[in-house]
């Protein structure tokens, strides 16, 4: 089933022309868990991948010192997430868990030792071409794939990510059973596989990016309530948080568009090897929207969870991928916001 954006409450631009120069594409990604599961063969969040079988799997050297707290198998990530699930799902009255559950939940609670040598990475993301077309694309690549590192690193506290372009008629035998960390520091890093439904949205910068002239014209009240865009005064005090939460950025997973900042003031993202200006590539986020965004919930999402994929990052930030414009070789750069 696809996923459809309800429209935007009113057209930014008839409202702010100046603004129409600017507008970008993005595809929202609308990750789903669920029946099917993914294949190698679809678009995906969380594996499998379509990984030539005669390929090394990625490993990240590190280093990955302790933070202190218990560390945790994928496997167990994900069996705890089953426990939690189950135990959502009964009827009051009944117990929470089995003692089955219990004592699982308790022995995955204990946690693992931290690595003391190389890490395999995570699958994080398998985009098509077909499905999400990329001009990043180098030569006869029709595939991307994203995996990382399910560690912060000193000075970065955040998953290492790697992106491999291939094309995906040259894997003639896959990769049926790839290695998996033996640990992740955190659940948070370990995403749940689910399924792609792309839709193509329209985007406008973040407030912060614009003119100040611009900017003047977003934060005045009466440019909203003269286009009668607004259905009451929640947004009075704050009229620019309109633009931001209703009209500019798609919040979730996506690819392409503008950058939603907030973490920090905007930032310059220079290529590391030529110094070109970088170009968002992928957005991983932590949730589909929130409570400032909920009006971007698709059409058949009503009653579906924000979190399908169960990463978490940064307490809820998401992680935003750039590439070099020049060309798909010189190394990507990742931001937290």
């Amino acid at each position: 089933m696809g996923r459809t954006t309800p429209p935007r409450p009113v057209d930014v631009t008839a409202v702010v022309p100046g603004l129409a120069p600017s507008a970008r594409t993005a595809i929202r990604l609308h990750p789903r868990a669920g029946s099917p599961s993914p294949s190698p063969h679809e678009s995906s969040v969380g594996g499998p991948l379509l990984w030539p079988a005669d390929e090394p799997w990625p490993h990240c050297d590190g280093p990955h010192p302790p933070d202190g707290n218990p560390a945790t198998s994928p496997a167990d990530v994900r069996l705890r997430r089953r426990i939690r699930a189950a135990a959502a799902s009964r009827s009051p009255g009944r117990p929470r868990y089995t003692a089955e559950e219990k004592a699982a939940d308790e022995r995955i609670g204990v946690g693992h030792p931290w690595p003391d040598g190389p890490v395999a990475l995570l699958p994080v993301a398998q985009l098509y071409v077909r499905d999400i077309p990329s001009t990043y694309a180098p030569e006869r690549a029709d595939l991307l794939q994203v995996l990382w590192c399910p560690f912060d690193h000193p000075s970065d506290p955040k998953p290492r990510t790697e992106l491999f372009w291939r094309s995906a008629t040259a894997v003639e035998d896959v990769l049926t059973a790839p290695p998996e960390p033996a640990v992740a520091q955190l659940a948070g890093y370990v995403p749940e596989p689910c399924l792609l439904h792309p839709e193509r949205v329209t985007e406008y910068p973040d407030s912060m990016e614009l003119s100040e002239e611009l900017r003047e014209v977003l934060g005045d009240w009466n440019t909203w309530a003269a286009a009668q865009a607004v259905p009451d005064s929640y947004y009075e005090p704050a009229p620019e948080e309109f633009y931001r939460n209703e009209l500019s950025i798609a919040p979730g997973w996506k690819t392409g568009g503008w950058t939603r900042w907030g973490l920090t003031d905007p930032v310059p993202r220079p290529c590391p090897e030529c110094g070109s200006e970088m170009s968002p590539l992928l957005t991983i986020a932590s949730a589909e929207w929130d409570d400032g965004t909920r009006s971007w919930m698709p059409y058949e999402d009503q009653d579906a969870t924000a979190h399908p994929t169960m990463l978490e990052l940064a307490g809820g930030y998401d992680l935003q991928l750039y590439t070099c414009p020049t060309s798909p070789d010189h190394p990507h750069t990742g931001l937290l916001q």
